[in-house]
């Protein structure tokens, strides 16, 4: 991020997070969230069989999203008008990568084989960053954003591949297969897909809704800001994640509840919060500009903005895992719903960006607070 901020302007950085924020909506819409049910498939033959099925949901469901993108574009809607074409072109096949590397992710991290999983992660980090450099010493606008991205997700869902080998099916078998755990798992399309596409949403809402209101330059600001807070933060809750998930899920299997794996991982995120939590509040505004010169100085600026909203979703949300090993995933769609309309209310009907910021931010770490008490209660189980 030091040097591809210094290549790339603010407004290049607005653009690649619209689209980017597309991409990541439509990943989590392939998927129909059926990747997060596999911690909760037992050990064995079935979780790999369940991850074939996953990936055959992806490419039939991308056929029919590459039809409705190119619907779109034919009626010239004016959403898609702003985006390059290149990035139009690359919308779908990206998503569809983005599902997919997710889809190993969350196989890697069910089956406990964190090394594998670590490594993956690095392969599609590294990548994409290294061809966003290379890509911006020849085209430094968004496009070239776009295409580096691309390119390390591939390298990302290659690297996936080859550490987490795909189980071999009879072709003949596999439309069978795959509507018995379409059934099977019928909750994870009917709720947590649901509730994760509104989730995905609200996470990008904030960027688009301050394109349209403020501009390309300042979206670009809360867009490197968001990234550079979330980032990290999000980088060590997934690692968290990776492992509560798997023996939260087992321990609820075998006993009914999981508090005290829930009040282990909780420990050790709040200490991590903390720490970050005030390394941040006294030093964003100088690192942002010495780091990346002074047109990002507002970056550190929203950066503090924002900070209550990470701290506290930084705890809760490995922990709101719950609600799928629990199966609540109807009260985490109404908390879902909850938090973009707040999010819609705060950025769309507030005058200054400032102020915006500041309520979606407290906004944002109170619905937190209500999500923690309610994984807090899953984690009881049967002893509630």
């Amino acid at each position: 991020m030091l040097v591809l901020a210094r290549i790339f302007a603010p407004e290049s950085f607005g653009v690649f997070s619209v689209w980017l924020g597309a991409v990541l909506f439509l990943g989590v819409i392939l998927t129909c969230r059926f990747e997060t049910s596999l911690a909760v498939e037992a050990d064995g033959h079935a979780r790999p069989t369940a991850v074939l099925m996953i990936l055959v949901t992806i490419v039939m469901l991308s056929a029919v999203a590459m039809f409705v993108v190119w619907l779109a574009a034919a009626t010239e809607l004016q959403a898609l008008k702003r985006l390059p074409v290149e990035l139009l072109v690359a919308l779908v096949p990206s998503a569809a990568l983005v599902a997919a590397t997710q889809t190993l992710q969350s196989w890697a991290a069910a089956d406990g084989r964190y090394r594998h999983l670590t490594v993956i992660r690095i392969a599609q980090a590294t990548s994409i960053v290294l061809l966003q450099i290379a890509m911006g010493l020849t085209s430094a606008d968004a496009v070239g954003l776009g295409i580096g991205y691309v390119a390390g997700v591939c390298v990302g869902f290659a690297v996936g591949v080859f550490h987490m080998p795909l189980k071999k099916l009879k072709a003949r078998r596999i439309m069978s297969v795959l509507f018995g755990y379409w059934l099977r798992h019928r909750r994870f399309p009917t709720f947590a897909l649901p509730a994760d596409a509104v989730n995905a949403a609200t996470a990008q809402v904030p960027v688009l809704i301050v394109a349209a209101r403020f501009g390309a330059e300042a979206a670009g600001l809360v867009a490197m800001a968001l990234r550079m807070l979330g980032a990290p933060m999000s980088l060590l809750a997934a690692s968290v994640l990776d492992v509560f998930k798997r023996h939260a899920g087992q321990a609820y299997r075998e006993r009914g509840e999981c508090r005290a794996e829930y009040l282990y991982a909780l420990r050790i995120l709040l200490v991590i919060a903390a720490m970050s939590g005030l390394a941040i509040g006294f030093g964003a505004e100088p690192f942002f500009a010495l780091a990346f010169g002074e047109v990002w100085l507002g970056a550190g600026t929203i950066a503090l903005c924002l900070l209550p909203r990470f701290v506290v979703g930084f705890v809760a949300s490995p922990l709101s895992y719950m609600v799928y090993i629990a199966d609540k995933q109807h009260i985490d769609l109404i908390w879902q719903i909850a938090l973009l309309v707040m999010t819609l209310v705060t950025l769309l009907f507030v005058d200054s960006l400032h102020s915006a910021l500041v309520l979606y931010g407290s906004g944002y770490s109170g619905l937190y607070l209500i999500y923690l008490f309610m994984s807090y209660r899953f984690s009881l189980g049967s002893r509630q």
